[in-house]
């Protein structure tokens, strides 16, 4: 086997364990000695062959045999590699028997040709996101994460700097020339592009508002609160600027890797409050902002 191989079985956890043979059932006992497995199925290929055809084997298919087995051990340790990094990422009420064995197969058929480590850790952190609460990505959103180029999943990461917790993640673009946005990659370019691949939404024109607003209520940055007041009782309107994240960029926001852009908690606060919707001394808070992965699990605004 290659030196990625996966460690003993019997140290890891019950979540972890499960998840291995989970993975091992749904894409064909990934944790078997692979050389010897493979080996022998080409042999037994190219025995098939000659008794068949009556064919001597030639130089051109053993190097196409050993062309399929190199190949073959690549995405076998790219499988490996992306499965270990996920394991430290379950939790002790993660349920990986649960995960659709479907869904699994897909998964390994898409990612298994993944070699740069910055993209396995990504595709780790979404199988340890579907073991631990199964169903939180679709099967549309793990395709359309096979299309992304390593630049695209950057980009998508400099976007989620700017989101705020708003009932969901949203990210706040109210100017695409803006140099707070410009400095860190974001402009009508790179919004485009993020359109093109299905991430999110934009509109340049109209932009987008949040509806049925409650007068008082929380918003978060990384975890950092502001309540902002609206002017009504009930049925308020909030504008979130150019940009909403689709479905699947809803998915893939919380494990992207995204960090808090320097002074854009200030930026949207003072916004706000030129427009009567925050406090002063909401801009002088100066609490340490939480990972992206903690942004979730604030208690939602209720619409």
């Amino acid at each position: 086997m290659s030196n990625n191989s996966l460690i003993n079985v019997g140290e890891l956890s019950k979540p972890a364990t499960v998840l291995i043979e989970k993975i091992s059932d749904a894409v064909g006992g990934i944790f078997q000695p692979y050389q010897i497995i493979r080996i022998a199925k080409a042999e037994a290929e190219a025995n098939k062959i000659s008794a068949e055809s009556q064919i001597q084997i030639t130089d051109l298919h053993r190097r196409a045999m050993h062309r399929f087995l190199d190949e073959e051990a690549k995405k076998q340790s790219n499988i490996e590699g992306i499965t270990r990094q996920a394991l430290p990422l379950l939790e002790d009420k993660s349920r990986p028997e649960n995960v659709d064995d479907d869904w699994i197969t897909n998964f390994f058929d898409k990612c298994r040709i993944t070699s740069d480590d910055d993209m396995q850790r990504l595709w780790s952190s979404i199988l340890a996101g579907e073991a631990n609460a199964p169903g939180t990505f679709s099967r549309k959103t793990v395709n359309l994460m096979a299309d992304l180029d390593k630049s695209d999943a950057e980009l998508f990461r400099q976007l989620c700097g700017f989101c705020w917790m708003i009932g969901s993640v949203t990210p706040l673009i109210f100017d695409s020339q803006d140099e707070i946005y410009n400095s860190n990659g974001i402009n009508f370019g790179s919004l485009s592009h993020l359109e093109s691949l299905g991430l999110i939404q934009f509109n340049q024109i109209a932009g987008f508002k949040r509806l049925r607003l409650p007068k008082i209520f929380n918003v978060f940055y990384y975890g950092k609160p502001v309540e902002l007041i609206l002017p009504k009782d009930d049925n308020n309107e909030l504008e979130v600027g150019l940009v909403l994240l689709t479905k699947a960029g809803q998915e893939l926001a919380p494990v992207c890797g995204s960090t808090p852009i320097d002074v854009f908690f200030q930026f949207i606060c003072e916004k706000w409050a030129s427009q009567s919707l925050v406090s002063e001394n909401a801009i002088e808070r100066n609490d340490e902002p939480e990972q992206v992965s903690e942004l979730l699990d604030n208690e939602l605004m209720q619409e």
